[in-house]
């Protein structure tokens, strides 16, 4: 007869369990994993020379961003500041006169007491919470002479209209005290992208600073090569439009007609224009080497839109403060046809802005720890172009 044998699995014994060896191979695994998830990071983990440039990139556009976006938050807290103080002038001054009017019908009160005169429940009056329902359920205008009801119209209406500015000025205040608010979380939002940002660069070795710096004198001659392309492609658009316009001019002499009021209209609004950009452009270029502060305006230092802001109003252009604003002023033209003095914005969320002074250059304010200088539009590339606004 067959022996029957009871099957036994090879494999290991576990505090006195028999284990397969599959499980026993997927214990090892896990153990490995373990070991492998616990110790220090490889060599290899680290992110490479360009993915930590990209890194500060995207943080220093965020940093950017936050920075159009507390800009925007502190002009609307500097107004509604500006709102708040002038309710609470207005209250004052109204409170003023709601004390003269209470005062003038205490005075007629007074002088009845002493004639003996029946005289109207003024101290009921100055305390009643709305004086006109207090006439209303008394017949006690009928019983005034000419001059305590002017008196009493007065107080009326004084009362109402400083009720009225405190409710007001009540509610600018929680509005004032929102805005301050939004104006702190953005300015934190700003400091932690920058703050981030110098904490990765701070970390690279001396070879590794001196590889980023060899990325970006690669993008800068990148870029520099580009302008150098739109230099020449205006300049043979303007040489072709200078033929155009030379031979229509012989044309014109030949025929005898006319019709050249559209062109002379053009070159004056042009040359109004290059006027105009030629007192902005010239007052960018004495900011350069001016640092970049985040939320300045100047005189020492500038973000991206207060330069443009600053150097448009010396040609006497009022230019919003965020570049958000700064994009929907003036008029937008191809990129083809950009001229000095344009207004060129980056990135979708147009949270960057230089101004153009030709060859396909720019003067901007570019980011925290750099200068205002002079460098091509298309230093990070010409997909982050937004547009080109003409703004007078």
């Amino acid at each position: 007869m067959a022996s029957h044998r009871k099957w036994s699995p090879t494999g290991t014994r576990i505090a006195g369990i028999r284990t397969p060896a599959l499980a026993t191979a997927a214990l090892t695994s896990v153990a490995l994993l373990s070991q492998t998830a616990n110790a220090a990071p490889s060599a290899d983990s680290k992110p490479s020379i360009e993915e930590v440039e990209k890194k500060v990139d995207d943080l220093y556009h965020q940093a950017e961003a936050a920075t159009e976006k507390y800009n925007a938050t502190r002009e609307k807290t500097a107004q509604q500041r500006k709102r708040v103080d002038s309710l609470l002038d207005d209250v004052a001054q109204r409170t003023e006169k709601l004390n003269t009017a209470r005062d003038e019908l205490g005075s007629f009160a007074a002088a009845q007491y002493r004639t003996g005169a029946s005289a109207p429940d003024t101290a009921t009056l100055l305390l009643a919470d709305n004086p006109q329902d207090y006439f209303d359920q008394t017949q006690l205008m009928s019983r005034l002479t000419s001059r305590q009801k002017v008196a009493v119209d007065d107080y009326i209406t004084e009362q109402a209209a400083t009720t009225k500015k405190r409710a007001e000025a009540s509610q600018s205040l929680q509005t004032l005290t929102t805005t301050q608010s939004a104006l702190r979380t953005s300015k934190a939002d700003v400091q932690r992208k920058l703050a981030e940002a110098r904490d990765l660069l701070s970390k690279l070795t001396t070879e590794e600073k001196a590889r980023l710096a060899a990325i970006e004198k690669k993008k800068q001659e990148a870029a520099d090569r580009k302008a150098a392309e739109l230099a020449q492609q205006q300049a043979a658009a303007e040489k072709k439009a200078q033929e155009a316009a030379a031979q229509q001019q012989t044309t014109t002499g030949t025929t005898g007609t006319t019709g050249t009021t559209g062109t002379t209209g053009s070159s004056a609004t042009d040359s109004s224009y290059t006027a105009k950009a030629d007192k902005a452009l010239a007052f960018a270029r004495a900011q350069v080497g001016k640092p970049y502060v985040w939320g300045a305006t100047g005189p020492g230092s500038y973000d991206c839109s207060g330069l443009t802001q600053a150097a448009w109003k010396t040609a006497g252009v009022d230019l919003p403060r965020t570049t958000w604003d700064q994009v929907n002023v003036g008029t937008t033209v191809p990129l083809s046809d950009i001229k000095p003095g344009d207004l060129v914005f980056f990135y979708d969320d147009i949270s960057h802005v230089g101004l153009y002074v030709g060859n396909g250059m720019m003067i901007h304010a570019p980011k925290p720890g750099a200068y205002v200088r002079e460098e091509s539009i298309f230093y990070g590339g010409e997909s982050i172009i937004h547009s080109v606004v003409r703004p007078a």
